[in-house]
């Protein structure tokens, strides 16, 4: 595992990483061209830096945040994670596995998948993996659930994949993402709207209906059948204070409070 592969930057930095090159401190009244050229050391060492960090997962750096020197931090990270080069070659092996295995649950969101992947990538890169930008774009592609399945197909044949980058994959996904919850949410308001439709709240006179027909007063009814036992149920209270009924309490009547009152059978 070469340093080059963590840092990703040009030769010039190696100093800094294998050598822990040091810069030294300027003389005394030093001319423009020192000044310069002191200045472009201590960019090149903190790029170094700077490299390596992003070459890490968030749990790798967490362990080596302490450190200061890029040669401090490289060394740590291959004594911690290359170990020999079977253990390596393992790992490696457990982190290709893993790659290829890695799909995205129905109820995952892109950016978990995502960021799950991308954590991935940057182990296998960590460990010497050559992973192109292209290849994690068409990873992404073939381990998306059924639902994306048209927007792949738009993706396969709208865009160039070696040129698609992972940030703009991901928008495209998130984009349809956003797209389909927002459907499905005028579909669910829909079906509600639907189940209570023709629902309309009982009026006063079906209530006042509602109240006789409970109370056995529907009118033309009850003289052929039935009419002894509803003469017999009128016996059963004493007369109404409202509509002088005594087929029902005072407290239950009807009429009770209602302006206009006028009794059928006053």
């Amino acid at each position: 595992m070469s340093a080059d592969m963590a840092t990703g930057s040009s030769a010039a930095l190696h100093e800094f990483v294998d050598q822990d090159k040091q810069i030294l401190p300027l003389r005394a009244n030093p001319i423009i061209a020192q000044i310069k050229q002191h200045e472009e050391e201590k960019m090149k060492r903190d790029k170094a830096v700077t490299c390596l960090h992003s070459a890490l997962t968030d749990s790798i750096f967490t362990s080596i945040m302490h450190l200061e020197t890029a040669k401090e931090i490289w060394d740590e990270v291959k004594e911690r994670y290359e170990g020999s080069e079977r253990v390596r070659n393992v790992k490696m092996l457990t982190l290709k596995r893993e790659f290829e295995m890695l799909k995205m649950k129905e109820s995952e969101s892109v950016k978990d998948y995502s960021s799950k992947l991308s954590e991935l990538v940057k182990q296998m890169r960590l460990y010497g993996e050559t992973v192109e930008d292209y290849k994690v774009v068409e990873k992404m592609l073939i381990s998306l659930p059924k639902k994306f399945e048209a927007k792949v197909t738009a993706i396969e044949e709208s865009c160039d994949l070696k040129k698609l980058t992972i940030s703009e994959m991901i928008s495209k996904l998130q984009a349809q993402e956003q797209r389909m919850s927002m459907r499905s949410n005028d579909v669910t308001e829909g079906a509600f709207q639907a189940r209570h439709k023709g629902k309309q709240p009982v009026k006063r006179d079906q209530q006042k209906k509602n109240f006789d027909r409970k109370n056995g007063n529907q009118k033309g009814k009850g003289k052929m059948d039935g009419g002894s036992s509803k003469s017999a149920r009128k016996n059963n209270f004493p007369p109404c204070s409202t509509c002088k009924r005594s087929n029902h309490l005072s407290k239950d009547c009807w009429y009770k409070g209602k302006q206009q009152i006028q009794c059928n059978y006053c």
